[in-house]
């Protein structure tokens, strides 16, 4: 395993540059792409990347895919950050991507991952009002009827719901055993009678309620294993762990650029604010914090590649909890270390902020992945 990116990465890179600088490089194009900054999808980029094959870097060839890695979907994802490109909502298409790949039957595979990779996006459904970091605790039930499920229960915080043309919901099929037992996956269209989907306002985030009222499918659309959901639902959260640390390098990587722009160029008494001292070592410990960080994203993500079975419940936690952490921070002192600029709109720093601050609290809190990282070494 080489932490080097390979000649055929590097040119990928430099490939989603290119495509950022023309299609959004300026703030004006971004707000013209995302409804004034309010859209985290973009239907015409979506079409343009997967053209270019990049939406379906880690789906196999037979479904549409490119056949690629983990790793390269990753280092896709933290580029896709890094430039700002207004496709958000990927992160979370490649997450349930990974689901079904792992569980669903082969029509439903080239169903949902032929779509992925065209540029069609989807979602999932896991949380509760009642049950957000304890996932477990959910109500939503799925009623085993004649031919299929009825549906009922409330989901909240579901990210692309009002894009997607399916949302993979967990719901509960049995109440039998403990909590963790009895929880099921089943792929819903979002046509389906007896579904609504609700916005809700966030300070940044594109989330939404998610209603099922005598909802019914079929039950060729149950994923996996009935009753088995919860031991497929963790293998997911371990990838969806590590995607949203290789989101956050990308948000890091690009605030820490943005600010060190700024303070090279802005001058007070006489010379650039960021030859000051105290300026100058706070963007050298960032600058460190952003270099391991990369390394440990980079090494988690090619290690999932060389064992593509193993859960890695450690690892993936420290990816989400430190890449995460460090994007609010660079933000926070970005908007710092910018002064005044840093609170306008105009600056941009704000925006970024409003971004990632969300990233310690979805996908599974830092404080849950603490505790994740703190059971795994005994205590």
């Amino acid at each position: 395993m080489s932490l080097q990116l390979s000649e055929e990465q590097k040119s990928m890179v430099a490939t989603v540059r290119e495509f950022a600088a023309k299609e959004c490089g300026t703030r004006e194009q971004r707000l013209a792409l995302t409804n004034g900054g309010t859209a985290h999808h973009n239907a015409e980029i979506a079409r343009k990347l997967a053209d270019l094959g990049f939406l379906g870097l880690s789906i196999p060839e037979e479904y549409g895919g490119a056949g690629g890695g983990f790793f390269d979907a990753c280092l896709f994802i933290e580029e896709l950050a890094y430039n700002r490109i207004p496709l958000l909502s990927f992160g979370v298409t490649l997450i349930v991507s990974h689901i079904y790949l792992n569980f669903a039957s082969e029509d439903v595979k080239k169903e949902i991952l032929g779509a992925s990779a065209a540029g069609v996006p989807t979602a999932v459904a896991m949380s509760e009002p009642g049950s957000g970091s304890d996932v477990a605790s959910l109500r939503c039930r799925a009623e085993k009827v004649d031919g299929g499920y009825r549906l009922n229960g409330q989901k909240m915080w579901i990210s692309n719901a009002h894009y997607s043309d399916h949302i993979l919901l967990v719901a509960r099929t049995s109440d039998s055993g403990d909590k963790h037992q009895g929880i099921s996956m089943l792929s819903v269209p979002t046509s389906s009678p007896g579904i609504e989907i609700r916005p809700i306002p966030t300070m940044g985030l594109e989330v939404n309620d998610v209603f099922f009222t005598d909802c019914e499918v079929s039950e060729e659309r149950l994923i996996g294993v009935e009753g088995q959901g919860w031991s497929q639902l963790i293998a997911g959260l371990n990838t969806e762990r590590i995607i949203v640390g290789a989101l956050a390098l990308g948000q890091a990587r690009r605030a820490f650029d943005d600010t060190l722009s700024y303070v090279k160029t802005r001058e007070q008494f006489g010379r650039p604010v960021g030859t000051f001292q105290a300026l100058s070592h706070r963007l050298a410990d960032l600058a460190t914090e952003i270099e391991c960080t990369r390394l440990l994203v980079h090494d988690v993500t090619q290690r999932v590649d060389e064992n593509p079975g193993r859960l890695m419940p450690q690892e993936a936690s420290m990816v989400k909890m430190k890449a995460t952490e460090l994007a609010k921070r660079v933000t926070l002192e970005g908007m710092q270390m910018m002064g005044g600029m840093g609170y306008a709109v105009e600056g941009g720093m704000e925006e970024q902020f409003r971004a990632v601050v969300v990233g310690t609290v979805a996908g599974g809190s830092s404080e849950i992945q603490r505790d994740i990282i703190a059971k795994t070494l005994g205590l």
